[in-house]
């Protein structure tokens, strides 16, 4: 499987590349970094291919990109790509609302996987959060969040779609609109990332709790959706995790 990787010299992007250079069954197609990076023009780990800008003609040569930029690359590239068929995998975040519906339109020419985390075992952890919302409404829930000191302060996208989860499954059971869970947020030394969420029974507690030790678990959780796209070949349109488990 060739696969080409936007935003291929940041944390996440360059874990990517790592690993798939070193597996055998795939190879890499294209390491795009922002116009501006100096590392255009050098090469990947001594070999062939290197660093370049985004280039239509170029995104054409690989079997699934993945993208791990920012909210503006992504959207460029999705113009740049136009209405050709090259499946996704999208672990970008901070769309807004307005940005995330433009990218939901050009799901209309391929299939992409979307995902605010992409960590091994994130949606397994994300959905028992939503189970348990379901089963015990009455609970006051909160999210937590401990991050690295470099992170930006706001809420990170996974707190916000887990409050969202919770919110939208309490609201389902009972009836109304339940209020959004409020956000903790933590920045502490070089931590890969910490996610709760709590639900508060009054006489009792549950803490969900998910622990991510290195950066790799988001590229293999990526590289692992890649695969599906590549091995189901599912109609253009808009895919979660919870539909690479299930499709």
């Amino acid at each position: 499987m060739r696969i080409a990787i936007m935003g291929a010299s940041g944390r996440v992007g360059t874990r990517l590349v790592e690993l798939v250079l070193a597996n055998p069954g795939l190879e890499l197609a294209a390491a795009l970094v922002s116009p501006r990076s100096a590392l255009i023009g050098t090469p990947v780990a001594g070999g062939s291919i290197e660093y370049r800008p985004a280039e239509a003609a170029m995104n054409s040569h690989c079997d699934v990109l993945i993208d791990f930029s920012s909210p503006a690359a992504s959207l460029a590239l999705q113009q740049q790509v136009g209405r050709k068929p090259m499946p996704m995998v999208i672990g970008t975040t901070g769309f807004t609302a307005e940005d995330d519906a433009a990218l939901t339109s050009f799901a209309a020419y391929r299939s992409m996987v979307v995902s605010a985390n992409f960590a091994l075992g994130f949606e397994a952890f994300r959905q028992a959060a939503e189970h348990f919302a379901r089963w015990m409404p009455g609970g006051e829930a909160s999210v937590g969040e401990v991050y690295h000191a470099r992170k930006k302060a706001d809420p990170s996208g996974t707190s916000r779609w887990l409050a969202s989860t919770v919110r939208d499954a309490r609201s389902a059971v009972m009836g109304f609109a339940a209020p959004t869970p409020e956000i903790h947020v933590e920045r502490e030394g070089d931590t890969v990332g910490i996610n709760e969420v709590r639900f508060d029974l009054g006489s009792a507690e549950l803490l969900l709790s998910y622990r991510v030790h290195t950066l790799a678990a988001y590229a293999e959780g990526a590289l692992a959706a890649a695969d599906w796209l590549h091995t189901r070949r599912p109609a253009p349109g808009r895919y979660s995790l919870a539909d690479t488990k299930t499709v």
